[in-house]
């Protein structure tokens, strides 16, 4: 009676059988999933009228007598419940099986809640494409009118006379620079959602930061008559140079907005472990509700208008996404009326090692290599772009700086105007988005091929979409975004027609020639960028290293010969064949020549499917001397150092061991390529969570940037 009382009493469905799968008892919560009456006991299992499609659960009875192994499976019934259905030998007091136990267990809130969790997914999904599809729609629509008026602008500033005008003309430009700026914050908040944007830690002074802080803001605080004291400091500290500087310089630029009257101070003092970094102003204060959502995008006080001199009010957003990032945490306290005071607190480093100022000043300056500039040179440029005022503005510009032009206004006209006028340009200057299906991109492959020689193109574009990146990239075109700044484009336009010029001859095939024997290894650097390739070789062979250069993985597979140490550096866009496929043929033709891939945009997804391919290391540009001679003593030295190899493992097998459950599973994610917003839809958890949990992830493992992630993450499969 007692067993019957507590089996009557539960709400899980249970079925028991004998050998036979003939019924003995049921439970009540049965008849939620079969038309089942008390005279049923001894029948068949098959005679029952089951409300489940549930057609396998005659085999899996007999598959569990047969092996004695349980079998679970969902099922859902005709009146949307789900269950969960696991079949069980049943044992008796000896140790025998008897027949078999069939429980049901309704989780259909738990379907609801994974359905739940799976439509947002999707929507999120579908909101971040909408929004990058979105931001580069706008990008590009709105730039366009912006590097019309960015042209105006300089022209008029070379010419205008008079302190009025001159002043009118400078008004000009700070609207300029605020619409411009509006577009970067767009899509700096885009780059960090999607988790582009990492941090590279190193140990350095905040006094150059300070300095340059004090001269980019002093002019603009004695422009609206308040002071600005920045105090000195050179305390070290651990953290990412850019990144701090550009929290600070928004906090900064925000209580210079917000204070009309008195003065803004920014100073430093230690706190325990951490410098505190701290921006006083006196101006209009934050009420004590307001503290938390002035870090919300697009939350501003005070301009009901929308002011666009006030920005898009993402300033303190990008500030609280980069100190979660740096693991740097943000704290305000304000009163109305009187000021506020924003606090930064970094990390305080250690003993400075010997040399870590200037490099940190190479981090925060970029970290890129650079050669030496030329002479300048003038020549014919070439303007294909369908906004007639902009081509008629380019023109002007370029005349007048000494330069020769011509114009037309697609690809369809340029053709044709070389065709027709036997002109040969020195440099192309085109728009990217063109009329009648050829952009700027395919205008630079067809001219190249008409003028057999490989001819500098820059492209200007407002398109931040992936495909157009890409396909500018492929061509080998040097890309500048609207709107570009006059002098950013002269220089650029100087530096390519003062490089040397690459022809591109057309040769008889025949068989390749032997591969030259060499003692020392050699270094193959494959990429489409005729600067940087001649940077790395100097930087390398000034290092006393052989170099062998390639434009493209076709010229280096047809000239490659294996024997003898070496390894090869590859960009991963070129045009043509990618570095990943060239990665997928060597290792299918069975050469372990070890590779470096290299790239520009921090793709986590690329970076694991390069090493799963073979690569031995992933360094994103720019690439610092130090950092590529390291990552290349590493490749050399992975052939001859199994020990090494076997001990990377177990270094990368102990750093991921301190990480917990929930941060295993984010770092799963992250490997996979999801955005922070992604992550958070997916697990149910906030996306501040989740970045925390990023910035904790990089911490433990001791990673510097996400291709170094990457590489610990795989060191320990």
């Amino acid at each position: 009676n007692d067993l019957q009382n507590v089996l009557y009493s539960t709400d899980i469905a249970t079925l028991f059988l004998d050998r036979n799968l003939n019924i003995r008892f049921y439970t009540p919560a049965t008849k939620a999933l079969f038309n089942v009456i008390p005279s049923d006991v001894g029948r068949p299992l098959a005679d029952l009228h089951s409300l489940s499609a549930d057609r396998a659960l005659t085999v899996d009875a007999r598959a569990v007598l047969a092996k004695l192994a349980p079998i679970d499976r969902e099922i859902e019934t005709q009146r949307g419940l789900w269950f969960m259905r696991r079949v069980m030998p049943y044992r008796t007091n000896e140790g025998g099986v008897d027949g078999i136990v069939i429980t049901f267990i309704n989780i259909t809130e738990r379907k609801r809640v994974k359905l739940a969790l799976e439509t947002a997914k999707a929507q999120a999904e579908r909101a971040t494409i909408a929004k990058s599809r979105f931001l580069a729609a706008a990008s590009h629509d709105l730039r366009q009118p912006l590097q019309t008026f960015a042209l105006l602008q300089s022209l008029l500033a070379k010419n205008v006379e008079g302190d009025k005008s001159k002043s009118l003309v400078a008004r000009l430009d700070a609207t300029l620079g605020a619409m411009t700026s509006m577009l970067d914050a767009l899509l700096d908040i885009n780059r960090i959602d999607a988790g582009t944007v990492q941090a590279e830690l190193v140990d350095f002074s905040v006094s150059a930061l300070l300095s340059r802080l004090r001269d980019e803001f002093v002019l603009h605080a004695q422009a609206k008559g308040i002071g600005l004291s920045i105090v000195p400091c050179s305390t070290i500290v651990h953290g990412d140079p850019r990144l701090l500087e550009q929290m600070l310089r928004n906090i900064l630029s925000n209580a210079l907005k917000y204070t009309e009257h008195g003065r803004v101070l920014l100073g430093c003092r230690r706190n325990g472990g951490v410098l505190s970094i701290e921006i006083w102003d006196t101006g209009i204060g934050i009420p004590e509700a307001e503290l938390k959502a002035i870090f919300e995008e697009y939350h501003q006080l005070d301009n009901a208008a929308r002011e666009r001199a006030r920005g898009l009010g993402l300033g303190l957003s990008i500030v609280r996404r980069l100190g979660d990032l740096l693991g740097a945490a943000v704290r305000v306290r304000s009163q109305v009326g009187k000021g506020s005071v924003f606090t930064v607190d970094v990390k305080l480093a250690g003993t400075a090692p010997a040399g870590h100022d200037e490099r940190a000043r190479r981090v925060g300056n970029g970290g890129g290599v650079t050669i030496a500039g030329r002479e300048p040179r003038t020549g014919l440029i070439l303007v294909v772009d369908d906004d007639h005022e902009v081509r008629e503005l380019l023109e002007l510009f370029l005349r007048d700086a000494g330069y020769k032009t011509e114009s037309a206004r697609d690809g369809v006209a340029a053709l044709a105007l070389l065709a027709q006028h036997a002109i040969r340009p020195d440099l192309i200057l085109a728009d990217y988005n063109l009329p009648n299906d050829m952009n700027g991109a395919l205008l630079a492959a067809k001219l190249r091929e008409y003028l057999h020689h490989d001819i500098p193109v820059i492209i200007l574009t407002g398109d931040i979409s992936t495909e157009a990146l890409h396909d500018i990239a492929r061509q080998r075109c040097v890309q500048l975004n609207k709107p570009v700044k006059l002098n950013e484009l002269t220089e650029t336009i100087q530096r390519l027609l003062s490089a040397p010029r690459a022809v591109a001859p057309v040769l008889a095939a025949g068989p390749p020639e032997p591969a030259p024997q060499h003692l020392a290894p050699v270094i193959f650097v494959v990429d489409d960028d005729d600067q940087l390739r001649a940077a790395v070789r100097s930087v390398l062979e000034d290092d006393g290293r052989t170099v062998e250069d390639f434009a493209s993985c076709e010229a280096f597979l047809a000239a490659y010969r294996p024997g003898g140490d070496a390894c090869v550096l590859i960009d991963a866009h070129l045009p043509g064949m990618q570095g990943l496929e060239l990665l997928h043929q060597l290792r299918s033709a069975g050469h372990l020549i070890p590779a470096i891939m290299i790239t520009g945009d921090g793709d986590v997804p690329m970076a694991v499917q390069a090493m799963k391919a073979g690569a031995c290391d992933f360094i994103e540009k720019p690439i610092g001397r130090e950092e590529l001679l390291a990552c290349i003593e590493r490749a050399l030295a992975q052939p001859h150092d199994n020990a090494t190899t076997s001990e990377s493992r177990e270094v990368a097998v102990t750093c991921l061991a301190g990480l917990t459950p929930r941060q295993r599973q984010i770092l799963d994610l992250v490997l996979a390529g999801q955005p922070s917003k992604i992550i958070a839809a997916d697990l149910g958890i906030s996306q501040r969570t989740v970045d925390n949990h990023r910035a904790a992830i990089m911490r433990k493992t001791g990673s510097k940037s996400m291709p170094a992630l990457v590489r610990t993450a795989l060191a320990a499969i």
